[in-house]
């Protein structure tokens, strides 16, 4: 994917997860790592800009380091999407893309009483396209939008999950929302609309839902490759 592509697809992948309630007002964050043919380093969406109404010229562009070469002020998020791909790249080194979101379902899961410490995971294997298309996703521990300890929580749990045998593609943070990645921005939000979906699924039922069985699962692992 060409710089050019790359900055007309965070717009398109924007514009459509404002369009279908994914995101509201200025929350959330899409951001790009460029190949070296660009010349390298990333783009992501300017602090403070609605996903829905973004323009690929303003995007901000940020050489290899993390410094601003161009567009607009970048989200201050941009330190921890450096980390979520430094930390990918043993495990997925083809990803490309990260998105963070303020995901409704997803932040209610973590308001709940209980909820929201380091070492557990948000949700359950409850649904197969879950368990196949998301797999695990650790919650890390409330900080304040920023915190960089945050971010190192973030990569550690990326690098544990990775030499366990099971890379994941998502982290929550709790009272904030899911940080998902993959190869293109078009498998990102899939995946993150997966995960959504799946935390709409448990909140509307009335009970914790049992988990797939671990036939099931192994089942899903030797037919698809899940990473569960």
């Amino acid at each position: 994917m060409t710089e050019s592509q790359a900055r007309e697809e965070i717009c398109r992948v924007g514009t459509s997860l404002f369009a279908r309630g994914y995101v509201h007002a200025t929350a959330g964050n899409i951001s790009v790592r460029l190949d070296h043919a660009d010349g390298g380093g990333f783009l992501i969406t300017p602090t403070d800009a609605c996903l829905g109404f973004l323009d690929p010229a303003r995007l901000a562009r940020l050489d290899a380091s993390g410094q601003q070469v161009s567009g607009d002020r970048a989200s201050k998020t941009i330190a921890l999407h450096r980390q979520i791909y430094g930390a990918a790249a043993p495990f997925d080194p083809a990803t490309r893309c990260v998105i963070h979101t303020h995901s409704t379902h997803c932040v209610a899961l973590t308001l709940r009483p209980g909820t929201g410490h380091d070492g557990q995971e948000l949700l359950p294997a409850a649904t197969p396209y879950f368990v196949m298309k998301v797999g695990h996703v650790p919650v890390i521990p409330y900080h304040r939008p920023g915190d960089p300890l945050a971010a190192a929580l973030v990569a550690e749990s990326i690098t544990r999950y990775g030499q366990q045998g099971t890379p994941i593609r998502a982290v929550m943070l709790a009272r904030l929302g899911p940080n998902v990645w993959h190869d293109t921005p078009a498998a990102a939000m899939a995946t993150l609309e997966e995960l959504e979906e799946t935390a709409r699924l448990v909140l509307q039922h009335p009970t914790p839902p049992a988990p797939l069985t671990e036939d099931q699962i192994d089942a899903l692992r030797q037919t698809f490759g899940a990473r569960w």
